[in-house]
């Protein structure tokens, strides 16, 4: 049977696999894994993004873990790290958010997160998963978990967080797109708190409208409105706010990599880079590594998933590390990828600088890349083209690459090929896919 957990909590259609029946009792079992390792009566925190159904599936999951004997508070709407950060520095047992991420509406998930404010590792979670089907004795009289819905726990300990990780940006003008989702209310008062002249955009959620033609998948409106308002710089969030990418002055998107190695720069410059090492993941583009041995910046490569990078950082000491989507982890500040935080970090080191950020990251120059899908594949056997791959390899040597990624959920091959031409990118692609099409068919 498929595992539960994916590689980002639970997640899946509102109401018909991710059901308040399902929550409640996913929410249970949480606790009761949770006793195990707590002392004294365990506590958790629960927040959720701008999806008309998470409000539902937080009281759901509140209803669980309170009747297996945890207290609860509810912060209502809220980034995910900034659960992760009030988890940790408030002392709670648990966090748990509620949102899908960048997922459209109809969908949604469900996160937890440890005391230390780390999404949990596999076993917890296969602990939990386990411990959904078992029997149990329920609490009950005053053993019965109490629900807070006052909100005393504010998003503002977040926000004077992120402000306090923040430079004066003062004469810096910058355009938010806030995807209608979490970071709709936090983002916005940061940048005004350390002095920016904001524009803010998507930032009405209506439970109905988060991701929807907005946000770090849909920048369009956002590269626009940057160029109209002749801003220095832009920034958008997707929804619940744990990853960001940005726009020039231009309007020209500055994704994950260059991001990554412009704060990799910027801490290493500042004796700051643990290990002189940024980790990334195999998707993040050639010309961010090649950008980095022209730097002396040593690099670590990861599976994709943020839990992925982040497992390596703990595990060797480095701290700054991310995907090329806009997930960035500086544990220096947060205990995971927290894309306000992230927007903080760039426009900081832009006002530091005193330069455009299209200046700030042109040392790194990506490379043509293009990826194709191929469905209708049996993911299993790709080593069966080895020999093409190898050849493919061959022919782009050290200034390309290629790479074979297997879906996780569905019969398909992921082909993504780097060079240094997109002409060359396109044709070594279109070849290799069309291989694994024609060999690999089921």
């Amino acid at each position: 049977m498929a595992r539960l957990f994916g590689t980002d909590g639970v997640r899946g259609l509102a109401n018909r696999e991710i059901t308040p029946e399902f929550a409640l009792q996913l929410g249970q079992a949480a606790a009761r894994v949770l006793a195990e390792e707590a002392e004294g009566r365990p506590k958790a925190i629960i927040g959720r993004d701008t999806r008309q159904s998470s409000a539902m599936l937080s009281h759901a999951v509140g209803a669980g873990l309170a009747s297996a004997g945890v207290d609860v508070e509810h912060v209502r709407e809220i980034p995910t790290p900034g659960i992760a950060y009030l988890t940790a520095a408030r002392n709670y047992d648990l966090g748990v958010m509620i949102s899908a991420s960048h997922n459209p509406m109809p969908d949604n998930g469900i996160k937890f997160i440890n005391a230390n404010g780390f999404k949990l590792d596999d076993a917890i979670e296969d602990r939990i998963e386990a411990t959904l089907s078992s029997d149990w004795e329920r609490p009950v009289g005053a053993e019965v978990g109490m629900i807070d819905e006052s909100a005393a726990v504010s998003d503002r300990v977040y926000m004077d967080h992120l402000v306090a990780a923040g430079a004066d940006l003062t004469g810096l003008s910058i355009v938010l797109d806030c995807a209608n989702g979490a970071a709709s209310r936090v983002a916005p008062k940061v940048f005004q708190e350390l002095g920016a002249d904001v524009v803010v955009i998507n930032a009405s959620p209506d439970g109905r409208n988060i991701n929807r033609n907005a946000g770090s998948t849909h920048p369009y409106r956002l590269q626009q409105m940057v160029k109209a308002a002749d801003a220095d710089m832009g920034f958008a969030f997707d929804g619940d706010a744990d990853r960001c990418i940005a726009v020039d002055t231009n309007g020209k998107l500055v994704n994950g990599d260059e991001i990554m190695g412009l704060l990799a720069q910027s801490m290493k410059d500042r004796g700051e880079l643990a290990g002189n090492t940024l980790v990334i993941t195999v998707m993040s583009n050639l010309g961010l590594r090649l950008a980095l041995d022209e730097k002396g910046i040593d690099y670590a490569i990861t599976g994709v998933g943020d839990r992925y990078v982040l497992e390596n950082m703990l595990a060797n000491g480095f701290v700054l590390g991310g995907e090329q989507s806009g997930h960035v982890i500086s544990l220096n500040h947060a205990t995971t990828g927290d894309g306000t935080l992230t927007a903080v970090l760039v426009a900081s080191e832009v006002a530091r600088r005193q330069e455009a950020l299209h200046n700030a990251v042109g040392w790194v120059h990506e490379l043509p890349q293009r990826l194709i899908n191929v469905p209708n594949v049996d993911k299993t056997r790709t080593d069966e083209i080895a020999s093409e791959v190898a050849a493919a390899e061959a022919e782009l040597g050290q200034t390309g690459r290629v790479l074979l990624r297997a879906s996780g959920t569905e019969p398909l091959v992921r082909v993504m090929v780097e060079a240094q031409t997109q002409e060359q990118t396109d044709r070594v692609a279109e070849n290799l896919a069309a291989v694994v099409a024609s060999r690999l068919a089921l």
